[in-house]
């Protein structure tokens, strides 16, 4: 296996920047997730590592090599795609085979078949050997894909959004089952998803790309936690993070005056006492608790989640969500007390949005 490391890599399409000075490390044996929206450069930076776009500027480095003039096939790597990319009409056992029978690899037929028992049994897929891919469920299609990479014993794994087609409860379940693979395997994997929940439950490290930029770089626990910008506060969490506008007046971040202030003592807020600025503040919606506190908003609307409730708030113009158990008693329309966790406050700059006490989770930008 080997670490990835991207040095200022940059790549335009005419006058369209896909990835803009992107540097960014993979750790050898690391799941690492490429998180974004649409549009934001995930598949164009997996492409370039894998050797199928050629960047305008930058170092891509495989291990410890520069493999900027290696073509895709020396760079040793394996990529599994959304859409399957299997033979229809092969059998799965002649799918796992094919990668494995090029004139440059010379495998014997021995090892071949011992490859494809070992990633068959890997993925439990055993018992499908004989059947054609054309009669196979899309979760099985996307194990046989994952099959085909296995057996190539690659460098490096990089999976472009591999469970987006497959329903919520087949996503579940494999999200876990490639976190196993990945630990049995001791691979890297370089994972890219737009959504959050796969990146959180999987990943080792998390990039968070935007504009084709690297925003932040962290574990799930720091980029959920001590979001860099409000970007990354609006993109991971869901719901996502409360977000106010505030000015700061008398050591208070006054929201809505009279209304909605927050006291600015202690960590995080003491040293935003002075700050002359807008400032933005941030809460998760598990951080407000209801029924107590010197804080009063009007329930505008419930939903039910099961095991708990995501309660929208309204005071005045704003609109603030907080996540509370399911047996809570609450009504739309009534006035409820609230209080917001002083320790788990994020504040924000209101002009760059970016985070006043960031903490010291790595960060990283292009």
């Amino acid at each position: 296996m080997a670490r990835v490391v991207l040095e200022n890599i940059s790549k335009k399409f005419g006058r369209h920047a896909a990835v803009n000075s992107l540097s960014l490390q993979v750790g050898d044996g690391e799941f690492f997730v490429l998180l974004g929206p649409t549009g934001a450069g995930k598949t164009t930076t997996l492409r370039l590592i894998a050797g199928l776009e050629t960047p305008n500027t930058g170092a891509i480095r495989i291990g410890d090599n520069d493999v900027a003039n290696w073509s895709a096939a020396e760079r040793d790597v394996a990529l599994v795609f959304q859409y399957y990319s299997l033979y229809p009409h092969y059998t799965v056992r002649q799918n796992l085979e094919f990668p494995l029978k090029s004139k440059h690899r010379r495998i014997t037929p021995a090892e071949i078949e011992e490859r494809v028992l070992r990633a068959a049994r890997t993925l439990r897929i055993e018992h499908l050997l004989e059947r054609t891919t054309d009669r196979l469920s899309g979760g099985e299609m996307q194990r046989v894909s994952i099959g085909r990479a296995i057996v190539r014993q690659p460098r490096v794994f990089l999976m472009d959004e591999p469970l987006s087609n497959l329903d919520a409860k087949l996503r579940e379940i494999l999200r876990a089952e490639l976190k196993d693979l990945q630990m049995k395997l001791g691979a890297t994997f370089l994972y890219v998803t737009h959504d959050q929940v796969e990146a959180m439950s999987m990943g080792d490290k998390i990039g968070v790309l935007n504009h084709g930029r690297i925003v932040q770089v962290g574990t799930p626990q720091e980029i959920y936690n001590r979001p860099r910008d409000t970007f990354v506060a609006t993109f991971v969490g869901s719901p996502t993070m409360n977000l106010l506008s505030g000015s700061v007046r008398d050591a208070k971040l006054v929201v809505v005056p009279g209304r909605l202030e927050v006291p600015l003592e202690g960590a995080p807020g003491a040293s935003l006492a002075a700050h002359a600025e807008p400032v933005t503040l941030g809460v998760r919606s598990e951080d407000i608790q209801l029924g107590a506190g010197g804080l009063e908003g009007e329930v505008y609307g419930v939903e039910n989640h099961g095991v708990e409730q995501i309660v929208t708030l309204r005071v005045n113009e704003h609109m603030v969500k907080a996540t509370v158990p399911a047996r809570a008693d609450v009504e739309v329309g009534k006035r409820v007390a609230f209080a917001l966790n002083p320790r788990k406050l994020q504040f924000f700059d209101a002009k760059t949005g970016v985070n006043l006490n960031p903490g010291k989770e790595e960060t990283a930008n292009g």
